[in-house]
């Protein structure tokens, strides 16, 4: 029981934190005088310890808005919005098979990205049997490198 209510407080507070990166985002623009209309961009990333997003334990997390401009809590905001960007917000285009050898543990990882790509909803995430695999498919991306 303790467990469900863990994960739904986790869900809870992802969820608050892209509402308001939105609303904070949203009066950043109208401060700064944009009048022009935009597709929001504002995304909430995790990493948890688990076998499926619904069930991983998150063990730390951030949140990444692109528009209308680059910031939130990811150390890399810039570089991350870039690469999001380079793919058309298809996170599964940032993955790739590696050549580097990792153990065979399972110690399962799973990578999650909840929010608002460009105006439309993602609900994306991937597991990986420990956290050399999901470093290595990585490729050096700056995007869930928190």
């Amino acid at each position: 029981m303790r467990y469900i209510v863990h994960t739904l407080g986790a869900t809870a507070s992802a969820a608050a934190l892209v509402l308001g990166g939105l609303a904070a985002g949203t009066a950043h623009a109208d401060a700064a005088g944009h009048t022009g209309l935009y597709a929001p961009s504002a995304l909430v990333l995790a990493v948890g310890r688990g076998e499926a997003a619904a069930t991983a334990t998150v063990e730390r997390a951030v949140t990444l808005n692109c528009a209308p401009a680059p910031g939130g809590t990811h150390p890399s905001a810039r570089a991350a919005c870039g690469e999001l960007n380079a793919v058309s917000g298809e996170f599964a285009l940032l993955t790739r098979t590696s050549d580097r050898p990792c153990t065979r543990q399972w110690d399962p990882v799973t990578i999650i990205a909840t929010g608002v790509w460009e105006g439309k909803r993602v609900d994306w995430s991937a597991t990986y049997g420990n956290a050399c695999e999901m470093r290595e498919s990585m490729g050096g991306s700056t995007v869930f490198a928190f």
